[in-house]
């Protein structure tokens, strides 16, 4: 399963897989709209407070990664911006780190998450 696939099974659930990442038309009946809306801030502040650290989901990938069990290393995110089609240079991981974090959050809204005003683009 693609990094950003995991993401998705971790907030979304594990049905969440047929969902990964909105593209082309659905298959069978019902298709995208058939997904229901998933309230991301509360799943993910759960999942912060379960881990008993302070991390920042809301502003970093590397947080919200961590927060949800997910490989945050430096490759693992590489790998995730090689998926989101990431054409920056990897070697600045700050600036990756803000692109994917943006790139996340739009995907998860683009495949029913429900963000909070101050996280949508």
């Amino acid at each position: 399963m693609s990094i950003f696939g995991k993401i998705m099974g971790a907030i979304f659930g594990t049905k969440a897989e047929a969902a990964e990442p909105a593209s082309g038309a659905g298959s069978a009946a019902g298709g995208a709209a058939s997904v229901p809306m998933v309230d991301v801030a509360p799943i993910l502040d759960k999942a912060v407070a379960a881990k008993g650290e302070k991390l920042e989901w809301r502003t970093s990938i590397v947080d919200l990664m961590k927060a949800l069990d997910i490989d945050s290393s430096l490759s693992a995110r590489k790998e995730l911006a090689k998926e989101l089609k990431y054409d920056g240079d990897t070697s600045d991981s700050a600036k990756m780190n803000i692109w994917l974090h943006k790139q996340v959050m739009t995907k998860l809204a683009a495949n029913g998450g429900k963000l909070p005003d101050d996280l949508k683009n």
